[in-house]
């Protein structure tokens, strides 16, 4: 195993990574965005008001993007069985 396959390997698995938890992350940026706006305008500083809209979202989000997440590291997870032999020698 040469180092450049070892890096293409690792900027795979990282590029996975970042593709599956994106639309989640992004989501409750945008979420806390908004509780944080409503927040500000009406003076409410209850702590917990920022977290349960946020679970709400996120557990929203992996309904709507659940299978296409498990899809994608499916793919990646056969991709790396299928070339198992090049990494053992």
């Amino acid at each position: 195993m040469s180092s450049e396959f070892v890096l293409s390997l690792a900027e795979k698995g990282v590029f996975t990574i970042l593709l599956v938890t994106g639309p989640l992350l992004i989501l409750a940026l945008a979420v806390g965005l908004l509780v944080s706006i409503f927040q500000a305008t009406t003076q409410i500083q209850e702590q917990t008001l920022a977290f349960i809209p946020k679970i709400v979202a996120v557990l929203v989000g992996l309904i709507f993007f659940g299978p296409w997440m498990l899809t994608e590291m499916v793919e990646f997870t056969s991709d790396l069985f299928q070339n198992i032999n090049q990494f053992v020698g």
